[in-house]
């Protein structure tokens, strides 16, 4: 028998059924959102975790003249009753803020107009239909035009689909807080907050044509910034127990992936690299993650685990967080990173503004946004946070690598003092510009082998060294009787009247620094590396051997005679 193929990147639940791909059944969300009803719901949760499918699925299932067929086998068809009272029973209006951005805030403005006008362009029926009065449909056709008040559209919309239809609407927004982050890296959040704050209230505050509705969004934003006066608003977080296992695969739903797929064996590391979430009491995976995941199986010889979830985002926030970290932070993103949890009380209705108010902020964006999640509470309200699985571990290591390199660049004034010494043989004042930049960074060092360690400080080395452009770096080149960690010589031939060979260590014992300094340093004589230069070697030759423990290093240097 074929297999379905998988749902990469596929939000559309129509195609996604019509298509016959692999669908995680998650329309009980349909049964538990009906059986709580509440007139306005809002779902946060992070990126890439099943919102948009979800939503497109309660537009299939609520949508007059929906195809019924697409929830056959599914969930939701044994609820007889309930399918006969509600599927296919509303109009429903179905947009995605997710595109709304600008450099200005007109542009921003044309956008939302341009989703409206594209939505409403769905219903062009609407412009004859005879019940509605001649107004009425021309106040239809300025909608279709992006002409009117932008602010009472959605709600204008719904009024005009009850009039035709003689039932109520149903209001779905994907994404709603995406306009607002745009707007407040780009300088006119006031304005944008002020405008969704309107259209929102117009739409889903007293609206006599409104059935239900339902929005999502990564951040829930405070409620007297955006949903002022809105009594009817369910807010549902990661926190929440309730829908708690309808975005996201359950291991169950990921175990019978991977049978489906032949992958069982996989299980172990898909476990390792993508769960690890906590939804209410509900252990998740990214969806995006196991889908993509299972298609590299499937399709590569190399099985290595991928960092799917980094390339949907620029995880700027991690950069943010490392650029407000102080001395005490520092140390706490260090214990998170080597698998340690941290305590920290949350709040979880911010404005954009707030996050940047208070640098403690940061954790809860990190929590919400799914880099962080939680292991509990404790006595006083705190939640255990940890670093949710290895591919998330990653995003922190690179990026905080990222940030440490561009810190280190800009010190223009401690690089250069750096390359003086390392030219002129002044190991005391190597080791203090080392000394100073570990502490002022963030380890991340796991308990690996001791080569992996001694790899991170080799590169840390040599992208400092890289910033003096008359060098010529060469790392790990054949030289002797073994290999150099790195060569450094002037660019130009005429200059060539010394080299630095450097040997690099590491040890897990801070009171053998100065031992493992001077092994380094009798390696390099011992499996005489000087012979690289051959007939070009200049005069002098600088040896330095460098250990490594954690933020502190040792080094020792002497200068030999060359050619």
């Amino acid at each position: 028998m074929e297999r379905k193929r998988l749902p990469i990147g596929t939000e559309n639940f129509e195609k996604l059924r019509h298509e016959n791909l692999y669908y995680v059944d998650k329309t009980g969300l349909i049964k538990e959102l009906l059986s709580n009803f509440c007139d306005v719901t809002l779902f946060t949760r992070p990126r890439r975790f099943g919102k948009t499918l979800n939503m497109s699925m309660l537009r299939y299932f609520f949508e007059v003249g929906t195809d019924k067929s697409l929830f056959d086998g599914l969930d939701i068809s044994k609820e007889t009753a309930l399918c006969e009272q509600h599927m296919g029973q509303y109009p429903v209006i179905s947009i995605s803020l997710k595109g709304v951005e600008g450099w200005e805030y007109e542009d921003a403005r044309q956008g939302l107009w341009s989703i409206i006008g594209f939505e409403a362009r769905r219903f062009r029926f609407l412009e004859n239909s005879d019940r509605l009065s001649q107004t009425e449909q021309q106040m239809f056709r300025d909608l279709e035009m992006e002409k009117g008040k932008l602010e009472n559209s959605l709600r204008l919309l719904s009024q005009l689909l009850y009039e035709h239809y003689g039932k109520k609407v149903v209001i779905l927004v994907d994404e709603y807080d995406v306009p607002l982050d745009k707007a407040y890296q780009r300088g006119y959040y006031n304005q944008m907050i002020l405008l969704i704050r309107q259209m929102l209230n117009a739409a889903l505050k007293t609206n006599d044509a409104l059935q239900l509705a339902v929005l999502t969004g990564c951040l829930r934003i405070s409620k007297e910034s955006i949903f002022t006066g809105l009594n009817n608003l369910n807010v549902n977080t990661i926190v929440d127990e309730k829908y708690d296992e309808w975005f996201g695969f359950t291991d169950a739903e990921v175990q019978d992936l991977l049978r489906y797929y032949g992958l069982s064996e996989y299980y172990a590391r898909t476990k390792e690299w993508y769960d690890g979430y906590c939804f209410g009491q509900t252990n998740v995976y990214c969806p995006w993650d196991v889908v993509k995941w299972c298609d590299h199986l499937l399709n590569e010889s190399r099985k290595v685990p991928q960092n799917f979830w980094a390339n949907t985002s620029s995880n700027d926030m991690i950069v943010r967080f490392a650029e407000k970290a102080d001395l005490g932070t520092r140390e706490q993103i260090e214990a998170l990173i080597a698998g340690e949890s941290v305590y920290k009380e949350l709040q979880l209705d911010l404005t954009y503004p707030e996050i940047d108010e208070e640098p403690d902020h940061i954790w809860s964006v990190l929590f919400t946004t799914g880099y962080l999640t939680q292991r509990g509470m404790n006595d006083f309200g705190e939640y255990e946070l940890v670093i949710p699985n290895r591919e998330i571990r990653s995003i922190f290591i690179e990026k905080i690598d990222k940030w440490f390199s561009n810190k280190i660049k800009k010190d223009t004034d401690g690089l250069n003092r750096l390359i003086d010494a390392v030219e002129s043989g002044v190991p005391g004042e190597i080791q203090d510009y080392l000394n100073d930049c570990m502490a002022d960074s963030i380890s991340f060092l796991d308990g690996g082998a001791i080569e992996v360690r001694e790899n991170f400080y080799h590169g840390m080395l040599i992208g400092m060294l890289k910033t003096n452009r008359a060098w010529r770096i060469r790392s790990n080149r054949e030289a002797g009787s073994g290999r150099a960690d790195i060569i450094v010589e002037p660019v130009k031939k005429r200059q060539k009247n010394f080299a630095v060979i450097i040997e690099v260590k590491y040890t897990a014992d801070e009171r053998q620094l100065e031992q493992k300094a001077q092994e380094a340093l009798v390696q390099i004589t011992a499996k005489r590396y000087d012979e690289f230069f051959g007939i070009d070697m200049p005069p002098e030759i600088i040896h330095y051997g460098i250990a490594f423990y954690k933020k502190k290093c040792r080094v020792k240097m002497e200068r030999v005679q060359g050619a």
